[in-house]
C-alpha cells in the first residue's frame, strides 16, 4: 500500500484556513476600508491584512499549540525559533494589488519543519484558485499536478521580475535575454513558474520568509530549483527571517542565471 503523506494533516489545515482568509478578503475587496503605510517604508497595510492575520493566528495556533508563528502582520517573537515546527504566513501577499482591485493577491500559508518548508497553500480568493504542495508529495493547482516549463535556454525565456532587477550593473555579462513581466505578489510569481506559465522569477531585493516560503515549496515540488541570489539554500524560521534575494527556475535555467550573475 502507498505510504501516507506525513504532512497531509498540516496541509488540510492550511487549505481550510486559506479559504477562510479568502472569505474575509472578499468581504472587504473593492470596499472603502482603512489603509495606512507601515513604519520604516515597509509598505502598505489594510484592515483586511490585520483581520486575516488575527483570524489565522487564533485558529492555527489553537489547532497546533506547539508550533511557532511568523507572520508579516504580527510583531515577531524569536521564541518561535525554539519550535521545530513553525507556521510562516503572509495574510495578504500582494497588498498593493488588493488595494487597487486586482485579483492577483493571495493568502500564503506554510509550515516549516527544522528549517525546511513541508506544507504550503496559496489561495487566490477572487480567482478562487488554490495552489498547494507537500514535501515529496508534488505540487497542485485546483487538484491537478503542475510542472515547470521545459525551456532550456535563457534566450527568449519569460521572466517575472521588477525592472530594477534588470539593471546592467547586476549582470557582469549583461542582463539575460528574457521577456520580463511583473506581478506584485512574490508568491504568485513563484506559482506562475511552478505551473509553467513563466520560465523563471528572480529578485535581488532582500525578501522576507513569508514572501517566499509558500511559493518555494510549490515551485520546488513542480520541478524548480530555488536559491538565494548567491546560490545558497535558505533555512526557514531563522532568527533574522530575511533572505538576500531569490532565484527560481527549472534547473538548467537556474544554473544559467547564477552563472550569468
Amino acid at each position: 500500500m502507498p505510504q501516507a503523506d506525513p504532512y497531509q494533516k498540516d496541509l488540510d489545515l492550511l487549505l481550510e484556513y486559506a479559504r477562510a482568509a479568502g472569505e474575509i478578503a472578499r468581504s472587504k475587496f473593492k470596499r472603502d476600508i482603512d489603509k495606512w503605510e507601515k513604519d520604516g517604508g515597509a509598505g502598505p497595510v489594510t484592515e483586511a491584512d490585520i483581520a486575516i492575520d488575527r483570524m489565522l493566528k487564533a485558529e492555527l495556533i489553537e489547532a497546533r499549540p506547539d508550533y511557532g508563528w511568523l507572520s508579516e502582520e504580527t510583531e515577531d517573537d524569536t521564541a518561535r525559533c525554539n519550535h521545530d515546527l513553525c507556521f510562516i504566513v503572509d495574510p495578504i501577499d500582494g497588498t498593493r494589488a488588493f488595494m487597487r482591485g486586482d485579483d492577483t493577491f493571495c493568502h500564503a500559508l506554510a509550515v516549516a519543519d527544522k528549517g525546511v518548508i513541508v506544507a504550503a497553500a496559496a489561495y487566490f480568493p477572487i480567482k478562487d484558485e488554490m495552489y498547494w504542495a507537500t514535501k515529496g508529495g508534488g505540487a497542485f493547482l485546483q487538484g491537478d499536478a503542475i510542472r515547470v516549463s521545459e525551456k532550456a535556454t535563457l534566450d527568449g525565456a519569460t521572466a517575472l521580475a521588477g525592472q530594477p532587477q534588470m539593471n546592467p550593473d547586476r549582470w557582469p555579462g549583461g542582463p539575460p535575454p528574457v521577456t520580463r513581466e511583473f506581478r506584485n505578489s512574490l508568491v504568485y510569481r513563484h506559482c506562475l513558474v511552478a505551473d509553467g506559465t513563466f520560465d523563471m522569477a528572480f529578485t535581488f531585493r532582500p525578501a522576507w520568509e513569508w514572501d517566499v516560503a509558500t511559493g518555494e515549496l510549490i515551485a520546488e515540488e513542480a520541478g524548480a530549483m530555488i536559491s538565494t541570489q548567491h546560490g545558497d539554500r535558505w533555512a526557514y524560521n531563522s532568527h533574522h527571517p530575511r533572505m538576500p534575494g531569490v532565484v527560481i527556475a527549472p534547473p538548467v535555467l537556474h544554473s544559467a542565471l547564477l552563472q550569468r550573475l
